[in-house]
């Protein structure tokens, strides 16, 4: 028996083809003509033709989604609410995964536009990255040129963090840092966290790493400010969940307490598996929220002219690493 058509659902259905087609590309129809084409849809287990759909509209319902890699729980979440919005708008997400690597970004770039997907959804380390003209393009952290880039609020971040542990009676604190050196949002975390730090006028320490290097460098850096069973500081602002998680386990080898000793503040709301607990406490990206903005502009057919930037609000979550 063949497949049956949308002229069959119509004729179960009782409506015009119209209907049918309005119901199916989910546009408005009155609610008991929708019934019964869902109902006759249902009956008659109808299943859309994207390869024909996708050649009548010329798209093909595929979005490229390119992240750094999926092992990180921070872009496998990305990756996930990305991947779940972009169902509910009737697309499929094709992903990347790039290793922090630009030359592979940029190959995947060229390699997703022969695949002729409708947009392309990116966090890129490369800042020299080519999108040809015409392509909807939307980053996430870094700008390229007038395509919109989404982000946090990296800057509030910095400061809130800074207002968290100087609220629970720090007043030395450090920052440390490991990542791109590329201009991006993220390194609005510092500039918040320095200016926060000037206004309150608390003393802090800077630990910034290259790329590509070593956490046991941070290590060093604690044992270097470690005097007499005391560390120089008794507040910590890491700019990831990931180096917080670490310098963490160096302040516990070293015989400190968190957060009795010492505080530790992290940044993008990373959860334990199982327990769902935060790792550490945290500043929360929204990144159900990042996801549904990215997705919203890509599949926009003004996307490369709206506003340059769109940045989406941050809080802080409490993780059993600070006094509250």
């Amino acid at each position: 028996m063949s497949n049956p058509t949308m002229k069959d659902v119509a004729r179960e259905a009782g409506v015009a083809l119209g209907t049918v087609s309005k119901v199916v590309n989910g546009l408005p129809v009155g609610e008991p003509y929708k019934s019964k084409v869902e109902a006759a849809i249902k009956k008659l287990d109808y299943r859309i033709n994207t390869y024909a759909r996708g050649l009548k509209n010329n798209k093909t319902y595929t979005i490229a989604v390119l992240v750094p890699n999926l092992l990180d729980p921070f872009f496998g979440k990305l990756a996930y609410y990305l991947n779940t919005s972009l169902a509910a708008c009737g697309y499929q997400m094709l992903i990347y995964s790039t290793d922090f690597d630009p030359e592979i970004e940029q190959k995947y770039i060229i390699l997703a536009e022969q695949k002729k997907v409708d947009g392309i959804i990116c966090l890129s380390y490369n800042p020299g990255l080519k999108i040809s003209e015409g392509m909807s393009f939307v980053s996430i952290d870094r700008h390229f040129g007038s395509y919109p880039c989404v982000c946090s609020d990296n800057y509030s971040g910095g400061r809130i963090a800074v207002q968290q542990l100087y609220n629970n009676g720090c007043r030395n604190l450090a920052f440390m840092r490991t990542g791109s050196r590329l201009s991006s949002e993220p390194n609005k975390r510092k500039d918040g966290f320095v200016n926060a730090c000037e206004e309150l006028n608390i003393s802090y320490t800077m630990c910034i790493l290259n790329d590509n290097s070593s956490f046991s460098e941070f290590d060093a850096f604690l044992h270097d400010h470690y005097h007499k069973g005391k560390l120089d500081f008794d507040g910590i602002f890491c700019v990831t969940d990931t180096i917080a998680y670490k310098v963490i386990s160096y302040l516990r080898a070293m015989d400190l307490k968190v957060p009795e000793d010492v505080q530790v503040i992290g940044f993008d709301g990373i959860r334990h598996f199982g327990t769902l607990e935060y790792i550490c406490s945290t500043i929360v990206q929204p990144v159900e929220t990042i996801a549904k903005t990215c997705v919203s502009l890509v599949l926009s057919e003004d996307s490369p002219y709206t506003s340059p930037l769109i940045c989406l609000p941050v809080e802080f979550a409490y993780g059993g690493t600070t006094a509250s």
